[in-house]
């Protein structure tokens, strides 16, 4: 069986999200999710958070880049990281088959609150401005 032209292989998608699996390259997307950004200044900010070396931010960049989760650009000597639309849609294409599974629950615990609250409004009674005054 063969992927369709706009769904990735498992092989690509099993390589994105092994990417997004690590804590240190979800934060580099996150830092990334502002806008473009050199490569020392997510080194820099990395550093401030966890003790890690340029060379192993350089390796995550890296894997990010081979998932197709960031691009990268040269600017004279410095290289300029971004997030990658493409790849980030087609992680959003492959969870949204999930949101499905989740919105019926979440419906169904919608419907119990509301029946929780209406029978204690019930068993409260009316309100007192309502009340008849047996006469």
């Amino acid at each position: 069986m063969t992927a369709s032209p706009a769904e990735p292989p498992d092989s690509a998608r099993r390589g994105l999200f092994e990417a997004l699996g690590d804590p240190v390259r979800r934060r580099l997307l996150e830092l990334l999710a502002g806008g473009e950004q050199p490569a020392g200044a997510l080194v820099a900010a990395l550093q401030a958070r966890v003790n890690i070396s340029q060379p192993a931010v350089s390796q995550h960049l890296r894997v990010l880049r081979d998932a197709g989760l960031v691009r990268v650009r040269a600017e004279g000597t410095r290289r300029l990281y971004a997030v990658d639309q493409a790849g980030t849609a087609d992680a959003r294409e492959w969870l949204a088959r999930f949101e499905d599974a989740f919105a019926q629950p979440l419906d169904a615990l919608a419907t119990e609150l509301a029946r929780g609250r209406r029978e204690r409004r019930r068993a409260a009674g009316p309100p007192d401005g309502n009340r008849r005054e047996a006469g």
